[in-house]
Formats: C-alpha cells, structure tokens, sequence
C-alpha cells in the first residue's frame, strides 16, 4: 500500500461512498440529511453509473445509454419521502398510458394500457380464453402485489419481513399463501400456460423475464415478469423529462444541499481496513479519506473483494462465497436517431408505446437464452425496443425520434456463431456486424426503417463494462437473479443485510437485495440501517464512533 504524507490525510468523514450509481447517491442523501459529513468517490467523469443520457447519434437526440424505466423509483420509499425535494432539484417525470405491447409475424400485435378493461378487449380480438386468463392473472396480482412488493422493500431477513409475512398469513390465509408459494416456485412458462392460451398473450408476460436472466423455464422466475406485467398496466411507464441524467443531477443537487461531497474522475484503490473495521478509503493518487462511521461500497460484489478489499481483510468463507457471485448473459445497446417514428408493419396505434417487445414467442425466448449461456450468439435475440421520445417529446427535435434498443440476451464471450456470418470472437470485432443483424430483425417488423435512420450508436457488451465496471462482461443486472442467487442469498448466504464481517462497511447496489433495476432500494435500506445502528451505539455527533 502507498505511503500517505499528513498533507495528503484529509479532515475525517462520517461516512465514504464508493461509486456514484443511483444506490450510492441515494445512500449519501439519507446519511447527509441525518448531518453526517459525507463524500461520495466516483471513477467515472460523470455520476450516475448505469443511469445516465447524452446525445450519443447526433445533437438534440437524447438517450439514456443504459437503464431508462423508472417505474421502481417512482415506487420506492425513497420517492416517497424525497419526491418533492427531487422536483425542486429538476427532476421531471413523463408517464406513458401505454407501457408495452408485443409485435408478430404477418403484422400483429397486442398492446397493454392503462386500465384493466381496455387491455381485455384486445385480448378478445385474439382469444377469449386469453381475456378470461388475463383477468384472473389480474385478480392474482391484486391478492398478491401487497404482499410481494412488501417482501421487495424489506430487507432480508428482518423484522420487517417477518411483519409482511404475518400480515400475508392473515389475509392471504391458507389458500391464498398456498398461491403465493406456488407462484414463487413457478417458471415463467408454467405461469402463462396455466392461465393464457395463444402464444402471443403468453409472450407478453415472458418477454419481461429476459430483462432480467430468467429465461422461461427458470424455476422462480414468474414472480418478476408477473409483477412488471401487471403493475404497468396499473400505472403505466415513467420516464425522466430530458433525459435519465436529470435524475442523477437531482440526487447531486439534493445531496450539495446537504452538505455532501461529490468527486468525479477519481478512483479508489483500496478499501482501509483496521482492526476489522472498515477507516476510509484509499484513492488513486495516493490520498486518503477516513471514515469515522461507514464505508458504503455501491460495487459490484466480485470488485470488492477482488480490488477494493486486500487479501485477509474478509474472513475466507465470506472471500469465497462473493468471488463465487454469478453473473447472467450479456446485453447490447443500439440507440437510433430518426427522422420520424417507427413505421410499425402491425399499424401506427404501435408508435405510442413506451416498450415493444420484438422475440415473438416464448420459445424464440428459451432458445435465444440457451444460446447465450452456450455461447452462442442467437438468432432471435429478444429486442426491447424503447419508443422514448413517444413518452417525453423534448429528447428529439421537430419530427426526430430517439429510438432505444437493448439486445437480449447474448454470450458474454462469443463462442460460436451458428447463423456463421460473423468474422470475429470479440464483441469488439462483432458488434457492428451483429448490430446489423438486429437491424435486420428489426426491419422485418417495420418494413422501411432503414430509410429513417439518421444515425445509430452501438454499445456492445464490451462497451458496457468499459463504462461501467459493474457491469461485469456486460451483464446490464450485474449479476444472475436465479433462486440461489436471491432474496437471502444475494450476494452471498448471510450478507443480504449490506453488512459484511468488515464492521462499518456495508455493500449496496445491484448485486445486493433486491437485485437490478433503478429501485433505490438497497441504498435506502442500508442507510437507514447505519443511522439506526449509530444510535444504538450512542453516538452524539458527527465523528464520534465506538
């Protein structure tokens, strides 16, 4: 470890955050607002991690390069207590009554909206059994959303959890948790096979499985698609009014507010670790920031003990079990500029939808999700087509639309290309190539875009994890949602509290309870659990620690 000159020491905080992605600021906002002097350490020239926009195609086209629906957030208790504070700050939401919606061969589609009625009768058009399904998937969601979104916002375990599913057992009762275990257990195919009956309502569920890694025969892998499906027809899909930055910039300015320090471009090279507790941080340069309460580490939880952490600071067991973390199949990001909206082949009524889905069917998911896990790059990868520009208006000039792609799912490294028209083996090599063959997909479902694209921007998953070394060989989860990689068990067998062995360093961020998505969670929950363990501790101020 380098030397550090008492010019170099700086005056000690209570608490330093490494990684500026949303969890990260979140968690700084909490512990600066409750007086904590704070700082928050960022590799990266730009806060935000995997939240962030630019005009990456061409002036006055904004996209959010990464994640972009911030559904959870809005939800969050997070929002709820900070919304307010949020808009004085700049953050703006745009919400489309029209989430998503599923495009097919020979020119069909079904679309969800707002509101349970107008959904069903789409549904009739293609089948009344599906209409009939979709309605008892629907009583389902509201016997159960109490009750799953609880579990979501608790830690794990807590005495929180244990009010949520005492709460379940007297409303729930027999029947009803004899349910809720079943969905729990379920495979996203098995959901949609019990209740739908053409493939395509049963897509319209599936394709939200491949957002995370649960393919449709991933044993528990229902319970999310079957909570996005449904809470979206109930509130539709939000967005960030200029752009995903806005948030970032809000949860920076709310922060600033508080008192709190931001530091941009420089990295930490080590976690300080003294006599078991965690003491500071490290930085590139050599200079040293001491934490007096906390070290919150917003990584992913193979670069905490893989370079942040020196050999002998985490007890072996805990070593192994996080260098053993999994991480899911890959994704690409392809952002279009264009002249004017997609020219869906299935009808204009498309152009309004926040998300189309193009995978078309259930097994064009499984096999494209084998694939990848094989190395192999798919044929039909799943596109998640985001419309955004359809949702908030002020991202593209005139008639200009911004058009944003993720690819799903793909090999992380590139074993074999069964289609054999790609030369290379790294995504270097083979993203434009394949970015083409997505085009190409894409173009069967809206004859004529070629002609409306001005200009496109590829982000292979190399190009992920480049920008955002959480995003290890490009996995946009940061790591496999799989049962033995959730709820108690994520990151590891008991460290799903953020705790570690370490005292006063906690872990936060995608890799943490529960899991991906701008959902603010972990970083809420781990905050307030240290300002709730400080005054256990009897501290009396700022600095002051036992």
């Amino acid at each position: 470890m380098k030397g550090t000159s008492a010019a170099t020491v700086a005056l000690p905080y209570d608490a330093v955050v490494v990684g500026a992605g949303h969890n990260g600021l979140v968690a700084a906002v909490i512990l600066a607002r409750a007086g904590w002097k704070v700082v928050v350490v960022e590799a990266n020239d730009r806060p935000g991690g995997a939240l962030m926009s630019g005009e990456v195609t061409r002036p006055g086209y904004v996209h959010d390069l990464f994640a972009t629906n911030l559904n959870l957030f809005v939800g969050s208790p997070f929002y709820a207590e900070f919304g307010d504070d949020l808009a004085r700050h700049g953050l703006r939401l745009r919400t489309s009554d029209f989430p998503y919606a599923n495009v097919f061969p020979g020119g069909k589609s079904i679309g969800v909206s707002v509101g349970l009625e107008a959904t069903l009768e789409r549904l009739r058009q293609l089948s009344p059994g599906d209409a009939q399904g979709w309605q008892q998937l629907n009583d389902l969601y509201q016997r159960m959303a109490g009750t799953l979104f609880g579990v979501y916002a608790s830690p794990v375990p807590s005495y929180g959890m244990a009010k949520v599913m005492a709460g379940a057992a007297r409303t729930l009762r027999r029947k009803g948790l004899a349910d809720l275990a079943q969905l729990l257990s379920s495979s996203c195919r098995e959901l949609v096979d019990t209740y739908l009956v053409s493939d395509e309502a049963k897509a319209l569920i599936a394709c939200w499985g491949l957002h995370l890694d649960l393919g449709p025969d991933v044993s528990g892998g229902a319970v999310f698609p079957f909570l996005e499906a449904f809470s979206d027809m109930a509130v539709g899909m939000s967005v960030a009014e200029g752009g995903a930055s806005r948030l970032v910039d809000a949860l920076c300015g709310l922060l600033s507010e508080y008192g709190g320090e931001l530091r941009t471009g420089v990295a930490v090279e080590r976690i300080l670790v003294a006599e078991g507790r965690a003491v500071g941080v490290e930085l590139a340069d050599g200079e040293r920031l001491q934490a007096a309460r906390a070290v919150v580490a917003n990584v992913s939880p193979t670069a905490l003990v893989g370079s942040l952490l020196a050999p002998g600071d985490l007890p072996v067991r805990d070593t192994k079990a996080l260098e053993r973390y999994a991480y899911g199949p890959a994704t690409m990001m392809i952002h279009l500029a264009l002249s004017k909206p997609v020219p869906w082949e299935a009808g204009e009524e498309l152009q309004r939808y926040a998300y189309v889905h193009v995978a078309p069917y259930v097994d064009d998911l499984a096999r494209t999700y084998t694939d990848a896990l094989a190395g192999r790059l798919p044929a039909e990868p799943l596109l998640v087509v985001g419309q955004t520009s359809s949702v908030d208006p002020t991202r593209a000039p005139g008639e200009g639309q911004v058009l944003w792609i993720q690819v799903r799912t793909l090999p992380t490294r590139i074993g074999d290309d069964p289609a054999g028209s790609l030369g290379g083996k790294s995504w270097d090599e083979a993203a434009e190539p394949f970015a083409d063959r997505v085009m190409a997909k894409l173009e069967r479902y809206a004859p004529g875009l070629g002609a409306v694209v001005l200009d496109r921007t590829v982000l292979s998953p190399a190009d992920l994890e480049r920008q955002n070394r959480n995003l290890v060989g490009g996995d946009s989860i940061t790591g496999s949602m799989h049962l033995r990689q959730n709820f108690a068990f994520r990151p590891a067998p008991g460290m799903a509290r953020y705790r570690t062995a370490i005292g006063d360093l906690v872990l936060v961020g995608a890799g943490t309870w529960p899991g991906p998505g701008l959902n603010a969670q972990s970083g809420y929950l781990a905050a307030r659990d240290l300002l709730v363990r400080a005054r256990w501790r009897g501290a009396l101020g700022p600095g002051r620690r036992r």
